[in-house]
This record gives structure tokens, C-alpha cells and sequence, in this order.
């Protein structure tokens, strides 16, 4: 009762097949499969193997830059001219982060999307955007500008006005109980988003003023190493460009110092250390903590291991769409992570 299908492809010209080396890495040199040259109907057939498999749905992947680029297009959202701006807009606002050429939402963009949704349904979606594009895109031909702008402007002040009247409720869902007092007037502390990310106010606020930064759990958040201005713990601590060391006794004691990889700089006559920083866009980068008399920078993650090529005393490890493997900064040979070595 069952229907049984079967497909099969001929390479008639290799074409760049023949030098590619990936292509040939995912066809492990196994054969192509060939159908039969006639299959007559009626004809029966034997049956040699039965494996039956289950698949389950799979969760689509994640944008990279290049395929939120192509969903734009195909949506009618932005402009060629426009989709560098949108995408630095996700990284300043801290909306994503970078990892491995994906997009990863943060908790700061989950979170803005769903009360930006929740509350302006028609004004945040796809249809709504490439609408009002394709209005601009009749201004520039000659359209009534004041039209498009009183049909739209109508619809969102009665929106807005509802918004307003529910601040407090819209503000609670961006907000966290924080279980303790302030320390300064007695009044529940609440965690709260900033620039910088997350900290801990008072609900007394303006009142009180009192704020603090929100630290990681005590046995992450500690660092063995001792202030060398006042003898307390270093913390680490998350700022604008990315993960520092900071002094447990601030504000008595404002020490700060580069919180690093625990890689050495591959620079011969350098002897900083690696340290994580972040750009002003948002993306993450690796530099010397000697910047900037040293200006060695990776836009990747390295790892202690030398190239067997030329001796640098550093790797990259690149996760893209090509695969995991490594890559030397210095003569550009690429190793896979298994250590078979293969010169880009």
C-alpha cells in the first residue's frame, strides 16, 4: 500500500568540482548513485533493505548578516542603502551578539521585541514596514506626502495614547523584584535595564537615587588575583567594551585593568597579554592589553597552540559556514580542529 520513490543525480561536467577542495572533503570519493537505464511499468522489483529512519522538525537557524539581508529583500523591508544601518542599529542597541557568523538575540532584544509587539502590533510587522515603503517609494514619484502622513500619524497617536496609560504595567514587564531592601531608604530594590546592562534601583526613585551594578553569582564572578592598590578582590565586570577587572571595594577603590584571555601576545617584542573587547558596534574582538603601543587585533577567538608551519604561537578558532577549523594569523595556513593539516 506504501509508494516508493527514488532520485539520483549525473554530473555531466565537473566543472570547479575538480579542484574543490571542500567538495571533495563531503564527498569522501564515494560513487554517485545511478538509476537503472530503463524501469519499465509493471516491472517488479526486489527487495534488498528496509531502514526506516525518523526525522523530527528542526527549529530554522539563525540569521547571519547575509541572510537577514535576504529576508529584508524578499519582505520589502529597508533598502540597499539602508541594511548596514539596521544591522549596526542591532549591535549598538545590544539587541543581538555575534557567534560563529549568527545573530543570537540578547535577553535585552527579547525582551523590547515582545513589549514592542505586544503593545504595537500593527506598526512592528513585516507587512506594516514594506506598506509604508512602498508609500515612501510613491512620495518619491509624486504622491501627496500629508496623506501617507495623516493616515499613518491617526492610527498611531490612539496606539501611543494606550501605550501611555499602561507605563507602569509595560514598565513592570522590563523589570525584575530584586528579594532585598535599599540599603538607603528601606524601599523594595528592583533590577533594571541600562546601557551597560543590567542593575539593581530603587523603586523610591526619584526620591532615591540609590543604584548599584548587578553582579554575577560569587564563584564566577571572582578572579584569584589581588587589587594592587588596596589589597581586595578583583571582580570581573561587564562594561561598554566588554568583560575588566574591577576592585570588589568600588567606589573606595576605582582600580580597573584588562581582563585577559590568559593567551600572550604573539608579538615578539610584546609581552602583553589577550584580552576580550568589544566595539563600538557591538561586535567582539581580541587585542593586546599593551594597546596601543602593540596593535595586534583578531576578530576571532584565539587558542595557545603554534602553527606547525611557521611557528606562531597562536590559532584562530574560526566556527563559519564553512566549518570548525583553525587558521594561523600570521602565514594564513588552515589546520581542521582534528590537527589534519591543509594550506588554505
Amino acid at each position: 500500500p506504501y509508494e516508493f520513490r527514488t532520485s539520483a543525480s549525473n554530473v555531466l561536467f565537473l566543472g570547479f568540482r575538480q579542484v574543490y577542495e571542500e567538495m571533495k572533503e563531503n564527498n569522501k570519493g564515494e560513487a554517485p548513485v545511478a538509476l537503472p537505464d530503463k524501469i519499465n511499468v509493471g516491472e517488479s522489483l526486489r527487495l534488498l533493505k528496509l531502514d526506516p529512519k525518523q526525522h523530527f522538525t528542526q527549529p530554522p537557524p539563525r540569521f547571519a548578516e547575509s541572510s537577514i539581508i535576504k529576508e529584508m529583500e524578499q519582505n520589502g523591508i529597508g533598502r540597499p542603502s539602508t541594511y548596514a544601518q539596521i544591522i549596526s542599529t542591532l549591535y549598538d542597541r545590544k539587541y543581538v551578539v555575534r557567534d560563529g557568523g549568527k545573530l543570537l538575540p540578547t535577553e535585552l532584544g527579547v525582551t523590547v521585541n515582545r513589549i514592542l509587539v505586544s503593545e504595537f502590533p500593527d506598526v512592528f510587522s513585516v507587512d506594516f514596514t514594506a506598506r509604508m515603503e512602498k508609500k515612501l517609494d510613491g512620495i518619491e514619484m509624486g504622491d501627496d506626502s500629508l496623506r501617507v502622513l495623516d493616515d499613518f500619524y491617526g492610527p498611531f497617536q490612539q496606539t501611543l495614547d494606550v501605550a501611555n496609560s499602561r507605563r507602569s504595567e509595560i514598565r513592570k514587564l522590563a523589570t525584575q523584584d530584586a528579594d532585598e531592601p535599599c540599603p538607603e531608604c528601606g524601599s523594595p530594590l528592583i533590577i533594571r535595564w541600562g546601557r551597560s546592562g543590567k542593575f539593581i534601583a530603587c523603586t523610591a526613585f526619584p526620591k532615591c537615587r540609590y543604584t548599584r551594578a548587578l553582579e554575577e553569582p560569587e564563584a564566577q564572578n571572582h578572579v584569584d588575583k589581588a587589587c594592587p592598590k588596596c589589597g581586595g578582590a578583583l571582580v570581573i565586570k561587564n562594561g561598554r567594551y566588554g568583560p575588566f577587572l574591577g576592585c570588589s571595594n568600588y567606589p573606595k577603590c576605582r582600580h580597573v585593568e584588562p581582563y585577559d584571555t590568559g593567551i600572550s601576545c604573539p608579538r615578539e617584542d610584546c609581552s602583553g597579554k589577550i584580552v576580550e573587547r568589544r566595539s563600538k558596534k557591538g561586535r567582539t574582538f581580541y587585542g593586546c592589553s599593551n594597546y596601543p603601543k602593540c596593535d595586534f587585533i583578531s576578530s576571532y577567538p584565539l587558542v595557545a597552540e603554534s602553527c606547525p608551519n611557521c611557528d606562531y604561537s597562536v590559532l584562530e578558532d574560526r566556527n563559519t559556514s564553512r566549518g570548525h577549523y583553525r587558521m594561523c594569523p600570521n602565514c594564513k595556513s588552515r589546520f581542521s580542529v582534528d590537527e589534519a593539516v591543509e594550506n588554505e
